[in-house]
């Protein structure tokens, strides 16, 4: 029996994800954020739910789950108007973090917060609708597709995003100063505010 053949275009998959994960977007402003206010392992689960979240979203949408977007418009809507209120919220969590009481400590992101966040993000479902329709030479994307689509990208993504948490992490020993962090952290939020607005006016 032949070995069926790879549709997919690896390497140049494998340098989309690559440029398109280490880009700053919503996930890498939180991650680095995140890294700064509670270091790399309280960052892990942020980490984590982010990278499986969206490995997991690249997979129902190439197995063409994802077209019910395309066929009923309203949804795809009503998640872009859901995910700007979410990152507004987030917005204003990072301007609180570090500074709330003893009492009432910001959390990090948890594990299942940041992966439910990769369905309102609407960075993340261009970008997972793209990948398939981009990369795979034949109509039609198979399970064996899927599997080759979500090792570039997971190869790809993984280090680069990682690098925002360690990024943040090293922040953390120049923004040890309270002021220095609250600079930071409403920096941050206006990023992701900016971020919103690009997303409401597109």
């Amino acid at each position: 029996m032949k070995a069926c053949p790879m549709n997919v275009a690896f390497l140049p998959l494998i340098s989309y994800s690559f440029v398109n994960s280490i880009t700053p977007g919503p996930n890498n402003i939180m991650l680095a954020t995140s890294g700064v206010n509670y270091g790399f392992m309280r960052t892990l689960p942020h980490f984590c739910g982010v990278y499986f979240g969206f490995l997991f979203m690249l997979a129902i949408v190439s197995l063409g789950l994802g077209e019910i977007f395309t066929k009923v418009p309203e949804i795809q809507m009503a998640m872009k108007y859901a995910g700007s209120a979410y990152l507004l919220y987030l917005a204003y969590r990072i301007t609180q973090a570090g500074q709330l009481s003893k009492v009432k400590v910001a959390k990090p992101l948890t594990f299942i917060e940041a992966a439910l966040f990769q369905y309102i993000n609407p960075k993340a479902w261009v970008l997972a609708a793209t990948i398939p329709a981009s990369f795979v030479s034949t109509p039609g994307v198979s399970q064996q597709d899927v599997i080759y689509l979500l090792m570039g990208h997971g190869l790809a993504s993984f280090p680069s995003v990682l690098l925002w948490v360690i990024a943040g992490t090293q922040l953390r020993r120049l923004l040890s100063s309270p002021k220095n962090l609250k600079i930071f952290n409403y920096t941050m939020a206006l990023l992701l505010v900016g971020t919103v607005a690009m997303i409401l006016t597109a």
